[in-house]
């Protein structure tokens, strides 16, 4: 886990409540605001859609280059962050 960013080590580290959408790694404040304009207000909400990705690595990067135009560094942390996230609380 030494390669991930801080606001990655921040996320994983605690439970999920009512974090914003910026919280997860890869997401700044422009993806944020395209998730939030697109119904994504909460990392919950993306989570959701991850789960009902299954967790696939492939379909939740795709899905999120599609809805906020992330790019393949962006999406590849948010997935990260999710996946482990996850590992640490389901």
């Amino acid at each position: 886990m030494s390669s991930t960013s801080q606001k990655h080590r921040n996320f994983v580290a605690e439970p999920m409540d009512e974090k914003p959408v910026t919280d997860l790694a890869g997401i700044g404040e422009v993806l944020g605001k395209r998730l939030i304009s697109s119904g994504f207000d909460k990392a919950y909400v993306v989570l959701g859609q991850f789960l009902l990705l299954k967790k696939n690595r492939e379909l939740f990067q795709e899905w999120l280059k599609d809805t906020c135009q992330a790019n393949s560094k962006q999406s590849a942390d948010c997935y990260q962050c999710l996946h482990d996230w996850c590992e640490e609380f389901l």
